[in-house]
């Protein structure tokens, strides 16, 4: 099992209930994949370095946790095709 880091941006247009349903969501498929959530960091809507389609602001949130060597590739796969995500980071961290 590695430590792994997920950062994720969320789109600004959502709610505060559609926003922690996808928050939920990615959670959700983290541990589908076998991982041990550790901490979750919600940083809340923040102003972005550069626009993101037309957009200058997001919502920040990072996820520590612990998963297999494989699941990382997977994770990457399903998060490319979330609609509500602006951006994401997924890197593993030195033990």
């Amino acid at each position: 099992m590695n430590k792994y880091e997920l950062a994720v941006v969320l789109s600004p247009a959502l709610d505060e209930e559609t926003r922690q349903a996808e928050t939920a969501k990615i959670q959700a498929l983290l541990e589908r994949f076998g991982a041990k959530i550790e901490k979750v960091d919600d940083w809340g809507k923040r102003k972005l370095a550069y626009e993101i389609q037309k957009v200058n602001e997001g919502f920040f949130s990072f996820t520590t946790f612990e998963a297999p060597a494989t699941a990382p590739a997977e994770i990457e796969s399903r998060m490319r095709i979330m609609e509500n995500v602006l951006r994401y980071l997924l890197v593993r961290k030195e033990a």
